[in-house]
């Protein structure tokens, strides 16, 4: 079955039913394009698709992304000119939208710098753009927004403007806490994601097509950088605009600034992770708007992000999309997937919805459960009426080898640090990385023998994995820090090993909160600088990973795997540098448990 949520008792009226109900009405226009000038006199440049007949005034879509709303083509090339729209562009337009693209500032052929990421003029641009939009004569003043990724937190921002004419949005992988979620998982750096994703903003913004075509995404040679608006037919004011991008900040340099969520930059203290962090905008968004928070089981940390926003807006109408996706639900992720293309309509969810809160057509989805998720193994959908899903929990103690359903004597368990152990390359964190991560975590089986390892007894039952697991640790560090990963497996009978899920921490993290912008049902880091503090030499503290959440079903007659390391090379900093030499982990009745939310 994979993904392909068609017969699923866990809709009413599944995503591909809808979208089977929902044919094109009207052909596609050629894109106009234009020029918008903002507040300060900075020109965007955005593209209008409009159905074909135009029925009159219509709803829009508006996306704003930094990845080029449209490419100029080679002559005589018939790629697609808008790789980075066109999935909206074909469900939406013919389906009586809209839609509306745009180059965020310093980017594509819009003019400006950018002074930070997601810079506080950047989103004050939302605003003015929404606000043109809803006054056009094509538009009946009614509008969402989507996108994936940077797309997606746009859209969160744009919410935060307060607009009445923005009825709902739909980020979908789309970071809510940028340190959190996205730069510094467990407070450990992804070491290329910052490198990499610098490298490939440069190539954009600067239009530099020989490094741009060093990624599959924008491999094809016919595409000629960012295509100038209608009233530039001679690329001048494209050149003038490409030529304010040399202004932009490095991305390298900036994040590398922010090791502490509450961090500021040296000239601007004020300016921490929360200043481009979506969650912290939070309470500006309307009680009337719609949210639908949409990620994947492999993508990236950004499932943990989706479920805080949809535990966090102040919106009455909430929901929340979980599939065994990778970032913006590209792959399959599962290990038991039928194909690697998804079957999953995402934007046909995104459409229903839209037509929904925004069209005002009448869908059914107010029928529907709020929380679909898929259970990886069994390969189907689950609905629920809240998070977590469940409240039940199984907890498990840590001893020699094993995990027990009653704690054993006291004792601990020594663990040296493999400066060498990694989880590869083909990683949930590979495309935040700008790889082009296809099939996941092949070679866990090959994995370096150097961890702690744990079993469960066989299972004498299927039992099914809903939600974060929680790695409680007492432990007692040789140095002042250590980087802490924990890893989730199943163990067929056959002794086959498969990656499930994995948790991480700087252990010098020592604080938890919570707040009104980022609510967590796990344990939730601080992060602050205030909270951390070396570990002290021999002594026992205690710490709690959440593990990144996940749908899984564990067979009868599997085992659960806990597995316990000091390193990740490949794809996280190591701390303390030159390594923590190694950790003692307290087991018995005071000593490590693994609580998991199994059904």
């Amino acid at each position: 079955m994979g993904d392909d949520p068609r017969g699923s008792a866990a809709w009413g009226c599944d995503p591909c039913r809808y979208l089977d109900g929902r044919p094109a009405e009207a052909g596609r226009a050629a894109p106009v394009s234009r020029y918008l000038e903002m507040r300060d006199g900075v020109r965007l440049a955005l593209d209008i698709h409009l159905p074909d007949p135009a029925p009159g005034p219509v709803p829009a879509v508006v996306i704003f992304t930094p990845y080029y709303r449209r490419f100029r083509l080679a002559p005589g090339s018939s790629a697609e000119p808008s790789p980075n729209i066109a999935a909206y562009r074909d469900i939406f337009v013919p389906r009586g939208y809209a839609l509306v693209a745009v180059d965020v500032r310093g980017t594509g052929a819009s003019f400006g710098s950018r002074d930070s990421f997601r810079s506080p003029a950047e989103r004050a641009d939302y605003a003015e753009v929404v606000d043109w939009i809803a006054r056009q004569p094509w538009c009946d003043g009614r509008l969402g927004a989507t996108g994936i990724s940077y797309l997606g937190a746009a859209a969160d921002f744009a919410a935060a403007s307060g607009h009445p004419a923005l009825k709902a949005i739909a980020p979908i992988s789309a970071v809510w806490d940028s340190f959190r979620d996205h730069f510094y998982p467990g407070g450990l750096r992804l070491t290329d994601l910052i490198d990499g994703y610098a490298a490939i903003c440069d190539a954009l913004d600067r239009d530099r097509r020989a490094a741009l075509r060093r990624y599959a995404y924008f491999a094809d040679p016919s595409l000629e950088g960012p295509a100038p608006v209608d009233e530039d037919p001679d690329g001048a004011l494209l050149a003038a605009a490409i030529a304010a991008h040399d202004a932009n900040a490095q991305m390298q340099d900036f994040l590398r600034e922010f090791q502490f969520r509450d961090d500021g930059l040296a000239h601007d203290p004020g300016f921490t992770p929360d200043s481009f962090s979506p969650h912290a905008a939070a309470p500006e968004m309307r009680a009337d708007l719609a949210v639908l928070s949409i990620s994947g089981w492999m993508d990236g940390a950004y499932a943990g992000g989706a479920i805080s926003r949809f535990l966090s807006t102040p919106c009455a109408e909430k929901r929340l999309l979980i599939g065994p996706w990778d970032h913006g639900a590209r792959v399959n992720a599962s290990p038991f997937r039928a194909q690697e293309t998804p079957e999953f309509p995402v934007l046909g969810e995104v459409l229903r919805f839209f037509d929904t809160h925004v069209a005002g057509r009448e869908t059914g989805l107010a029928a529907e459960a709020p929380v679909h998720l898929h259970v990886m193994g069994a390969e189907r959908w689950e609905a629920a009426a809240a998070w977590p899903p469940h409240r039940q929990t199984r907890v498990l103690h840590l001893a020699e080898g094993a995990l027990e359903e009653t704690p054993g004597p006291a004792g601990t368990l020594s663990h040296r640090v493999d400066p060498a152990q990694t989880t590869g390359l083909g990683t949930r964190w590979g495309r935040l990385q700008i790889r082009d991560v296809r099939t996941f975590y092949p070679d866990w089986e090959d994995r370096r023998d150097t961890d702690l390892a744990f079993r469960s007894a066989p299972l004498a039952e299927a039992a099914t994995l809903l939600g974060h697991a929680v790695l409680d640790l007492v432990l007692a560090s040789e140095a002042p820090d250590a980087s802490l990963f924990a890893y989730l497996e199943d163990i067929a009978p056959d002794g086959r090993r498969r990656y499930v899920t994995e948790g991480m921490l700087r252990a010098l993290h020592g604080g938890e909160d919570d707040s009104p912008t980022y609510r967590a049902t796990w344990p939730l880091p601080s992060f602050r600088r205030a909270d951390a503090a070396p570990l002290p030499a021999g002594r026992q503290v205690r710490r709690r990973i959440a593990f990144l959440p996940t749908g899984w079903e564990f067979r009868q007659g599997h085992r659960i795997g806990l597995r316990i390391a000091g390193t990740d090379r490949d794809n996280f900093t190591i701390w303390p540098y030159g390594g923590s030499g190694g950790f003692e982990l307290a087991t018995g009745a005071a000593g490590c448990t693994l609580s998991l939310p199994l059904l």
